[in-house]
């Protein structure tokens, strides 16, 4: 932390840093030449004495390193030491999207490296670092929907917060339905003049309390654009099973990617 904050440190005057050249003259002169100019007296023996030293005598570099130090710090402060904070101004007609994520078990089939979830996450970040003037927010779901990350243009956050998502966080399932039920609320009281909610699934609804038909009659209401991205491919796959001692093995099965269903959310027909 402290490295990185000096990396960022320039001087407005870095040739006073020619002074630092003085300090071993200082110190030359200190231990040297400031010697001839000590009082002293010629006694026949100091037999008596010579072993005695005080906490006063010992510390006596101390005061020359004080010194020293007192200098470096003046030629530092000469030299003006500045941070420098850069701003850029974006100017743009921003747009409010929501992206809607499953998270549900049938997003963990590994038809993509390493997952479907880890695919969507990175479709997700992908995009959303090509729209530094939208505001974007973040709705997962699977046997229900949760708002994960509210709209914002803090594009650091907002990719922490996808590339933090799991799987198993909600209840297992695949409400389409209230993921986009939720994306359409979180879009509601928006000013923008585009509102778009876009979902990231592999089509397989399967639970839910609100059909994605009606989320779709919602998001129409309230003018919000609704565009799915598919998320599977259809063949065998690598999908995790959790045992009935609680552990989680590996099992190859069929796996397929809902296109009629996903298809029918766009458009808004049964």
């Amino acid at each position: 932390m402290i490295t990185e904050y000096f990396q960022h440190i320039s001087f407005a005057q870095p040739w006073f840093f020619a002074l630092f050249a003085l300090v071993p003259i200082l110190l030359w002169w200190q231990f040297t030449g400031g010697k001839k100019q000590k009082a002293s007296i010629t006694v026949s023996s100091i037999a008596g004495i010579k072993n005695i030293r005080s906490w006063k005598s010992s510390l006596r570099w101390l005061l020359t390193a004080l010194r020293m130090l007192a200098i470096s710090c003046i030629i530092i402060a000469l030299a003006r030491p500045q941070t420098r904070n850069d701003e850029e101004l974006v100017s743009g007609e921003g747009i409010d999207i929501i992206l809607c994520i499953d998270v549900s078990g049938s997003m963990l089939a590994q038809d993509f490296t390493p997952n479907r979830l880890e695919a969507a996450k990175d479709v997700a970040a992908n995009f959303a670092a090509g729209r530094p003037t939208d505001r974007i927010g973040v709705v997962i779901f699977s046997g229900e929907s949760f708002t994960l990350c509210p709209l914002t243009t803090d594009q650091n956050v907002l990719r922490s917060q996808i590339y933090n998502i799991q799987s198993g966080l909600l209840e297992d399932g695949t409400a389409i339905g209230s993921g986009l039920a939720t994306s359409v609320d979180r879009l509601r009281a928006s000013q923008s003049k585009s509102k778009v909610a876009i979902l990231l699934t592999d089509g397989e609804n399967n639970g839910g309390q609100i059909p994605p038909l009606t989320a779709k009659e919602l998001a129409k209401a309230t003018g919000v654009r609704v565009y799915t991205i598919g998320v599977g491919t259809e063949g065998m796959a690598n999908v995790p099973v959790q045992t009935p001692g609680g552990g989680v093995v590996l099992q190859r099965e069929k796996v397929n990617i809902d296109e009629k269903h996903r298809w029918q959310v766009l458009q808004g027909k049964r």
